[in-house]
């Protein structure tokens, strides 16, 4: 199920934006420009399905500083963050469409905090040829369509604080919600990895399978123990190791009561150096290896400057890695590097969305208003 489009109103600096996005989204802009705004406005997306969503708002700072603080005209009706996707089931040919609304809470309203970020309106929308909506909510109200085919009253109200998409998705009684969430919480973000002293990814982990990489990088060994011990299939990650650290070589124990990992380099071929021993750019590199080349791939990896503290000489492997990753998974980049997005678009045939301010809103250079961008159909094959 892949991501074809999204939708953010109200957000920071995201005034009002949408965007139609391809197997690979490579977004490119200065610091400033607000292109992170667009990785968390997705991020908050998957918030919102896995129940989140007002505890990450909250996190931020509240309403107060999410909300879009330019301009606004009465006819914009209430300040409320908004967010759309809309997913494509290529194999059933069928497309998700998901909207989520947060706002303030009115000044006389005894429900929730009064700061407090309120879930005010939700729906989820199916479309097998012709648009069904699913579930919907307005206020505590929540409103899905039964077995039958009839909507009906959920018998429960949720608080300001719940999404009606975790609650019935939590509830196992409507499979195309849980279809849907399942996809959703199963995306993964990074953006950042700890590479201080006390890092998870410096750290021995305990010996369980790693499928894919956790957000915070803490199976990082248990991953590579399961590409070498059990898929046994280390190709493309000895390759980038190589290719990253002058021909270094990922050492790679089988695991006891935990699973750990270190680097050979060829000036010391009989010397491994453990994690703690390694620089941040090499240690964060790794991590990206393993969301990249991991033994099972999510549906989405969303990467927020990956290039952040690496060699120059690692963003060639860098692309050779998200190439690949891209032929599994739809992928999502953020990036400041000309050098990495390059290296992406030769590889992968996208071209870079410039990230641009304008008329003080994050917008994306000559993309209409529609989602779509001049001559983005006329990419070199």
């Amino acid at each position: 199920m892949q991501l074809r489009s999204m939708f953010a109103q109200n957000y920071r600096s995201l005034r009002s934006i949408r965007m139609d996005l391809s197997e690979t989204s490579l977004f490119l802009g200065e610091n400033g420009v607000g292109k992170s705004n667009l990785y968390r406005a997705l991020q908050l997306v998957q918030a919102a399905v896995t129940g989140r969503l007002v505890r990450e708002l909250a996190a931020e700072g509240g309403m107060f500083s999410v909300l879009w603080s330019g301009t606004r005209k009465q006819s914009d009706g209430p300040a409320r963050v908004r967010l759309e996707v809309e997913l494509l089931d290529e194999e059933r040919a069928v497309t998700f469409r998901y909207r989520v609304e947060v706002g303030l809470r009115p000044p006389k309203a005894a429900a929730g905090f009064p700061l407090e970020p309120q879930v005010k309106a939700e729906e989820l929308v199916v479309d097998h040829g012709r648009p069904v909506t699913m579930m919907k909510r307005a206020g505590p109200a929540i409103h899905v369509r039964d077995g039958s085919g009839r909507m009906q009253d959920y018998p429960d109200q949720a608080l300001t604080s719940e999404t009606a998409m975790a609650l019935l998705g939590d509830a196992g009684h409507f499979p195309e919600i849980a279809a849907f969430r399942r996809v959703v919480a199963n995306w993964r973000f990074f953006h950042g990895f700890r590479t201080d002293r006390a890092s998870p990814l410096r750290q021995p982990c305990l010996a369980v399978t790693g499928p894919m990489l956790d957000e915070d990088g803490a199976n990082l060994a248990a991953v590579f123990a399961t590409l070498r011990h059990t898929r046994q299939d280390t190709v493309d990650l000895d390759r980038v190791v190589a290719s990253a650290f002058g021909g270094a070589r990922l050492v790679v124990p089988e695991p006891e009561e935990t699973a750990s990992f270190g680097l050979a380099f060829p000036d010391f071929p009989h010397r491994v150096f453990q994690p703690r021993e390694l620089s941040d750019g090499q240690i964060r590199f790794l991590g990206l290896a393993a969301a990249l080349l991991s033994y099972r791939l999510p549906p989405l990896i969303a990467l927020n400057e990956p290039e952040a503290s690496l060699h120059p000489d690692m963003l060639e492997p860098l692309a050779d890695m998200i190439a690949t990753a891209s032929k599994s998974s739809q992928v999502w980049i953020v990036t400041h590097s000309a050098q990495l997005a390059e290296a992406v678009r030769e590889r992968c045939g996208v071209r870079p969305r410039k990230v641009i301010r304008e008329n003080g809103a994050t917008w994306i250079e000559g993309m209409r208003l529609t989602g779509t961008i001049a001559g983005e159909d006329d990419d070199d094959d």
